[in-house]
This record gives structure tokens, C-alpha cells and sequence, in this order.
């Protein structure tokens, strides 16, 4: 899966994609999970449209507490401010084969809400040499678009805030990126052609927004070590101010 992308300027969304991007939100070249980015979608009369949404389908603020502790249960029955963990769900991809399955997903794959989301490259961990390194995936020269499904949330001062997600397949025989992950099964992105963008976008139906989910040629992808910069170079993941630590649990 890939939980990390470069994305695009608003000029390079205007100029390639066609897409004007009116939101007044900033977001980062190098994008994690939480971060602020654009994304794509066809207004009311299927024209394409820029959004701004946080990467990841459920951002953490919106995540499911964790199970209370019985010391916690204790407190709380002591009338003690006790601070709510959150658990920590992998939302940035979806996996393309049981979209249709999957509690966070299913409603939003029936009622065909897509997008696109736009890529300069994507960043997959290599293990050939026993040890993680980092690498960097891209076509030749040119940004693309990765199939991508975006929701809404009310949040808690009454306004609406948007997230997105991507989609992935089972990449066990492509033969570029069957080099990627630790993992038993193989994954990789989807990538759609630009041919296919506003059939993407306009899709009512689900199992014809199936046929256009692929993984790319080989050929086509340009890959190469990327290791990160320093530590000390790096931004924190923006995450919601006071929020606990997360808590690993898989829900997908």
C-alpha cells in the first residue's frame, strides 16, 4: 500500500488535469496521512472541480475511541477527566477487490462518490537488500491521476471538512512493483489513464468503475531509491492539536 505521495501545485492541476482548485487551503508538496491535499471531482454538471481534503478516508478526529481501561472506567466513576485514545485506522488506500465489503467504504463505492487524486510520484518501501529503502514511483516526466473516493464530515463547530482515499489491487505478477512491501501479497496503485478521468468521475456504476481500476505497465514507471531527508528536515504529521498517541488496530 502507499501512505505517502508527492503531490501537485494548483498550476499544475489547472494545466494538466484542467482543474481549477478555488479552495483558499494550503497544502504540502509531500503528503501523509492526516495531511491537507487537493483532490478532483465532477460538479453538479460534470465539470471538474478541485477539493481540499485530509488524506486518509477516516481522519483521526473522527476515528472510534478505544475501548475504555478499567482504570479508566474507574476514573470516570471518580468524576476524573480522563483523555480518550483513538485507535489508529489505515484509511489512505482502499483495497479495489472488496471496496464494495467494507464498513468505511461500501456506502461511498455504491453511490459512486470518486475522485481523482493528482500525483507527481508515490513512494513504495523496497526490501531486496534485507533492509527498508525507500523508493520513488512515477511516469516519465508527467503527473497522473490515482483513482481515489472522497466523503464528507461535519465537524464539531457545524462546518464540513472532506478526506479521500486511493484505490490498490494485487500486484503479486506485475513486474515492477511485485518488488515492493514485505508483505506475502503484493500490492501497488491503481493509475488510471487520462482518457479514463471523467468516466471515472462520472460513474454511476460500480462495476463499471471496476474496469477502469489497473495497475500500470511496467514500461510506463520510473522507479528509484529515494531515501528520505533528514529527520530534522521533515514537518510533523499535522494531526489534530491535543490529540492522544495512536493505537494500531486493523479494522480493514
Amino acid at each position: 500500500m502507499c501512505v505517502n505521495y508527492l503531490t501537485v501545485s494548483r498550476q499544475i492541476a489547472f494545466d494538466w488535469f484542467r482543474t481549477p482548485i478555488e479552495a483558499s487551503d494550503d497544502w504540502r508538496d509531500e503528503i501523509y496521512r492526516d495531511h491537507l491535499a487537493p483532490f478532483i471531482v465532477h460538479d453538479d454538471q460534470g465539470q471538474r472541480k478541485g477539493v481540499v481534503g485530509s488524506y486518509g478516508f477516516v481522519p483521526q478526529r473522527h476515528r472510534p475511541f478505544k475501548a475504555l481501561t478499567e482504570q479508566e472506567k474507574l476514573s470516570l466513576a471518580a468524576g476524573q477527566e480522563v483523555q480518550r485514545k483513538r485507535i489508529a485506522m489505515d484509511t489512505m488506500n482502499a483495497r479495489a477487490e472488496d471496496v464494495g465489503s467494507r464498513l468505511n467504504y461500501k456506502r461511498f463505492w455504491q453511490q459512486q462518490q470518486l475522485c481523482i487524486v493528482p500525483a507527481q510520484a508515490v513512494f513504495e518501501p523496497n526490501w531486496e537488500t534485507g533492509v527498508h529503502e525507500r523508493w520513488r514511483i512515477a511516469l516519465a516526466g508527467e503527473p497522473f491521476g490515482l483513482p481515489g473516493m472522497w466523503r464528507s464530515w461535519e465537524e464539531a463547530d457545524g462546518g464540513i471538512a472532506h478526506s479521500f482515499t486511493h484505490f490498490t489491487l494485487n500486484a503479486d505478477l506485475h513486474p515492477l512493483l511485485r518488488r515492493f512491501h514485505s508483505d506475502k501479497e503484493k500490492r501497488g496503485v491503481a493509475i488510471l489513464r487520462p482518457q479514463d478521468y471523467d468516466d471515472w468521475l462520472g460513474s454511476k456504476n460500480p462495476e463499471f468503475a471496476r474496469a477502469l481500476l489497473q495497475l500500470y505497465p511496467a514500461e510506463l514507471l520510473q522507479a528509484e531509491p529515494a531515501p528520505k531527508a533528514p529527520a530534522s528536515r521533515q514537518a510533523p504529521r499535522e494531526v489534530a492539536a491535543g490529540a492522544p498517541p495512536d493505537v494500531q488496530l486493523d479494522l480493514f
